[in-house]
């Protein structure tokens, strides 16, 4: 395994085996509460990640052993003039959707606190995995602002308009076997096992082809709010990327020849 960090806060492990990036929130003195300067490495950090062709899959995971993350650094803000705060607008928006921009597939690892902000970066990843100490919610409206990373239109896509509306409005914490059942996490696992089950799910998504998991993923995302018309062209554009390549090409052999396809990824 090799690791590169991006800042102070944010470390990237690159997994030798199985094409499997972790994404690393490691503030543990603030239990990962996204100051500007961890926003802003975020986002270097999925620059990065987005860039590296040899990566299938990225998992967000903690350091923390009780927060996934809780947030806006709130003790920061607290000094911020109102031009400050304009000013850090674009570095924490450059962070959010830094993840939700990757072109793989992301799965993210929650146990403990996975609150306003922290509770957006998962969001923002394709599958959430949390251990049952997850907790889990966006109290925005209860500090005097609303969700600003994501939550308000990501939020919505998971769980409904009315759901979305009830828990925003509320700010209420949701714990893990309630989230589970409103479908505000994908996967509920044991205390402890959020990042080990999220890197297992990961290693089976990263076996497939490269080339089809970036074309369903782009599919799926371009293709939400779309009428029915619309997203099937969306789905024709990206199966055209897949299927006159190298990728196609080997798993179609492979298949034939019973044997594990060997993908050359373009």
């Amino acid at each position: 395994m090799s690791e590169e960090r991006f800042g102070e806060f944010v470390l990237v492990r690159r997994h030798e085996q199985g094409h499997v990036a972790e994404l690393v929130l490691d503030r543990p003195k603030a239990m990962n509460a996204v100051s500007t300067e961890m926003a802003r490495s975020v986002a270097g950090a999925c620059t990065a990640l987005g860039e590296d062709r040899d990566v299938r899959v990225v998992v967000l995971t903690s350091t923390h052993e009780r927060a996934f993350c809780v947030g806006a650094d709130l003790k920061e803000r607290n000094s911020f003039s109102d031009a400050d705060l304009l000013r850090q607008r674009p570095v924490t928006r450059g962070a959010y959707t830094g993840v939700l921009e990757l072109p793989v597939p992301t799965v993210a690892a929650v146990h403990g606190f996975a609150l306003g902000g922290g509770f957006e970066l998962a969001l923002a990843c394709d599958v959430i995995v949390a251990d049952r100490t997850a907790v889990v919610g966006l109290p925005e409206v209860s500090v005097g602002v609303i969700p600003g990373g994501g939550g308000t239109q990501l939020l919505p896509r998971r769980v409904g308009a009315a759901r979305a509306a009830e828990l925003i409005f509320s700010a209420r914490r949701v714990e893990a076997v309630e989230a589970r059942e409103l479908g505000l996490v994908d996967q509920l696992v044991e205390d402890g096992r959020d990042r080990e089950e999220a890197l297992a799910l990961a290693g089976r998504i990263a076996a497939n082809s490269p080339v089809g998991l970036r074309a369903a993923k782009r599919a799926l995302r371009l293709g939400q709010g779309l009428d029915l018309r619309a997203g099937l062209e969306v789905e024709d554009a990206a199966w055209r990327t897949t299927a006159f390549s190298g990728d196609r090409a080997e798993g179609v052999a492979a298949f034939n020849e019973r044997r594990a396809p060997q993908w050359p990824g373009e």
